[in-house]
């Protein structure tokens, strides 16, 4: 039920609508001023269901379910629609890509042979194969929050138009703003009460000096300053490095090494907007380490075949962190070792060194200068005895005389001859390049196609077999009705055609075979499934 929309009556155990989200095009609420309170979904097929609300305690009660529902869907609408709408695209540009696979869903989906999620469902590999190639994280914009451009409502007011995107980004960039968001709604409040309270807080105005105590965002600032404190110290790997302690003022001042402090006036508000910015810029470059990270932690869990970090056992969350730490720490004494190693060494004032080279103990120095010699003497052929070994040959060729009888007889040669002729008993059959220059070349793409529907329908078919369950047991029933559907509808036309054109082959020979043993195949099962009642 986490993919649909349902309602079932009271004292009722079956829901009398059900409607998936991704079947939902848009919902509707009655006007304020209207008497009852009803909240309509309209369908993408172009029907709608109309729900009115009905409280005991009056219609402020009413108004309040129906908000809720309203809420839930605004959340819940987008991403299936998301989802639905990317799952189509990457479908869509597959069967451009892929001719053959278009046309066999033209001939079995457009048919009506089989539905488009059982036809999928086959190919699901090609189309996750497809996904990964193309997949790429998107990262979060950098000006995420100045694109929310607040419109007036005419009454001293501010209306924020928040869509999912945008949401996403405040999750992903402030996680404190999310925890809160998981603490409050919808337990507390609702949705828009939230984002509400996020727009008129301190958090999101730092350049207030006033903020009420009771403001439930008063602790994300300071987890903010704690997370720069952290990220400064985790993510600089110099030693000699104190950004801390950097001043406005360079060395170059005053002839010297040491200067004085300049005291002055600095504006809060200043280093207030500083800081904004520092942890703004931090956080949006955090989230594609996130993302990376999720994404490596995942990948080393498929090819190693265990659960993913995010995923502990009981008792293994701290062994696993136990390790990461042990990790980290024997990796940053390294890097700080190599740093001071680098500053307090200097090559140019170190001593020459001077690599003593090898040398070689040789007992006999002309075999190392001359190569390996031979063990013993070889024989070689001289140019005259290759010429007088050619002038014998030609001698012998003229007084050879072949015995061709010996080898086979006239009469068995005349026979296999004749076989292999055209008329022969081994070329009675048309050979494949003869068929090809027979059959004109629309009804071989057609006798291709059809044998492609019919081996799609065959695999959904024969992969039912065992069948070990209710929902294969139906899916075999249904599958056998579809192959007779595509005997009665596509193969005999075509098999007509093909006798009206007077071929010496029968060219739908082997799809009528199959069909055959799936046929017998069914039967089989039926009888054994009857024997069993």
């Amino acid at each position: 039920m986490g993919e649909r929309l349902a309602w079932m009556q009271a004292h009722k155990n079956t829901f009398t609508i059900s409607h998936p989200y991704s079947d939902i095009k848009v919902q509707k609420i009655s006007p304020d001023s209207k008497e009852k309170v009803q909240l309509q979904i309209l369908m993408y097929d172009g029907s709608a269901n109309t729900f009115h609300f009905n409280h005991s305690q009056g219609r402020e009660q009413q108004l309040k379910d129906r908000d809720t529902i309203k809420e839930l869907l605004q959340q819940l609408l987008p991403q299936f629609r998301k989802k639905v709408s990317s799952e189509l695209e990457e479908k869509n540009k597959l069967l451009q890509e892929d001719p053959k696979l278009f046309q066999l869903y033209k001939d079995l989906v457009v048919s009506q042979l089989m539905t488009a999620e059982e036809f999928w469902a086959n190919h699901s590999a090609k189309l996750s194969n497809f996904s990964n190639d193309k997949n790429q994280t998107v990262g979060v914009s950098a000006a995420f929050l100045a694109d929310i451009k607040p419109q007036t409502d005419g009454c001293n007011g501010l209306r924020y138009n928040l869509t999912p995107d945008i949401i996403e980004s405040i999750f992903k960039t402030y996680p404190m703003v999310k925890k809160k968001h998981a603490e409050y709604v919808p337990h507390k409040m609702s949705e828009n009460e939230f984002w509400t309270k996020f727009f008129q807080s301190h958090y999101f105005h730092r350049d207030r000096i006033n903020f009420s105590s009771k403001d439930m965002f008063s602790d994300c600032a300071k987890n903010d300053d704690d997370e720069i404190k952290e990220e400064i110290f985790r993510n600089v790997n110099d030693p000699l490095l104190d950004l801390t302690q950097i001043k406005d003022g360079s060395l170059d001042e005053g002839y010297g090494s040491i200067t004085e402090e300049k005291r002055g006036s600095v504006n809060p508000a200043n280093l207030s907007i500083i800081r904004r910015f520092n942890h703004h810029s931090t956080m949006v470059l955090k989230t594609c380490d996130i993302q990376q990270q999720e994404l490596d932690a995942l990948a080393a869990s498929n090819a190693s075949g265990e659960p993913s970090s995010s995923a502990h056992l009981n008792g293994d969350q701290g062994a696993n962190k136990s390790k990461l730490t042990t990790t980290n720490n024997s990796y940053q004494p390294a890097e700080k070792k190599a740093r001071i190693k680098e500053k307090i060494q200097y090559t140019d004032l170190e001593n020459e060194k001077n690599s003593a080279a090898t040398s070689l103990r040789l007992t006999k120095m002309e075999r190392y200068l001359h190569g390996p010699t031979p063990v013993s003497a070889s024989l070689y052929s001289t140019g005259d005895d290759i010429v007088q070994a050619a002038q014998i040959v030609h001698q012998k060729i003229p007084q050879w005389v072949p015995s061709l009888p010996q080898v086979l007889p006239v009469h068995i040669a005349l026979s296999v001859l004749g076989e292999l002729s055209p008329g022969g008993s081994l070329m009675q059959r048309t050979s494949q390049q003869d068929l090809q220059q027979i059959i004109p070349l629309h009804t071989q793409e057609e006798l291709r196609q059809t044998y492609s529907a019919l081996c799609e329908l065959l695999r959904h078919y024969w992969s039912c077999f065992p069948t070990s369950s209710k929902f294969l047991e139906e899916k075999v029933v249904k599958m056998k009705a579809t192959l007779e559907r595509f005997h009665v509808n596509k193969l005999n036309p075509f098999k007509e055609q093909l006798l009206n054109q007077h071929y010496s082959v029968n060219l739908t020979g082997h799809m009528e075979e199959m069909l055959s043993a799936a046929y017998n195949k069914f039967d089989l099962w039926q009888a054994k499934r009857q024997v069993k009642r």
